[in-house]
């Protein structure tokens, strides 16, 4: 999978969104500044930065200013609090990708992620996951299985590569409904099993997905 960076100057910024990622396959590094993210960018490569605006030092825009001046061509997400649409402004035409207000949702957020990193290696083999005969499409949210595709919605593709990057290994039902949904408490609903219900239905037998009664659920090795 892909690396990305989160610059921001709150370690429970980082926290968050370092579990967030981690938790689909995402290679994550962390930089609590600008400056910082500008050394750790001479050393390693990264897919995709989430920076804050407002940090101490080098702030957001400046940050941006200098990857263009250092022809470093990586999308930048900012993620800012400040309500100034000058700014924000500022933001996108320094550079950035796109701007995602906080507070933020976590699923809205992975999805914009997802969004620009498939945008910018549409080509390469992150977009695809294998799991035996079963192939994730996470462009196009197609599942190929035995030549057969079957489309999928977006939170249903969220879910299948979640159960894929974590095979044969159970997935709580806390951990989809915070990794997949975006979600800090259980609403009470049945979300996740109707999803769960509606892949089964279309990927069919072949494609084993367990219940673990009263924990959650396992893709079982083929």
């Amino acid at each position: 999978m892909s690396t990305v960076m989160v610059v921001d100057d709150e370690e429970r910024i980082r926290t968050l969104l370092s579990r967030s990622l981690g938790s689909q396959g995402h290679t994550v590094v962390t930089a609590a500044s600008g400056s910082s993210a500008l050394t750790m960018l001479d050393q390693i490569r990264v897919d995709l930065l989430l920076v804050d605006l407002v940090m101490p030092g080098v702030n957001g825009l400046q940050l941006l200013t200098t990857l263009t001046e250092r022809s470093i061509d990586t999308p930048v997400i900012v993620i800012s609090g400040v309500t100034d649409v000058g700014a924000r402004v500022q933001a996108l035409e320094r550079g950035a990708v796109d701007v995602v207000s906080k507070p933020f949702t976590l699923v809205e957020l992975m999805a914009r992620v997802r969004r620009n990193l498939l945008s910018h290696a549409a080509d390469s083999d992150d977009r695809w996951l294998t799991v035996g005969r079963l192939r994730l499409d996470l462009d196009r949210r197609r599942a190929t299985i035995d030549d057969e595709a079957v489309g999928l919605t977006e939170r249903e593709a969220a879910l299948l590569a979640h159960l894929m990057r974590r095979q044969g290994q159970v997935c709580h039902r806390e951990e989809l409904l915070h990794d997949v949904w975006g979600l800090q408490f259980d609403p009470g609903s049945n979300v996740v099993e109707v999803c769960v219900r509606r892949l089964r239905s279309k990927l069919g037998p072949s494609v084993p997905i367990e219940t673990v009664r009263g924990v959650g659920y396992c893709l079982d090795e083929e």
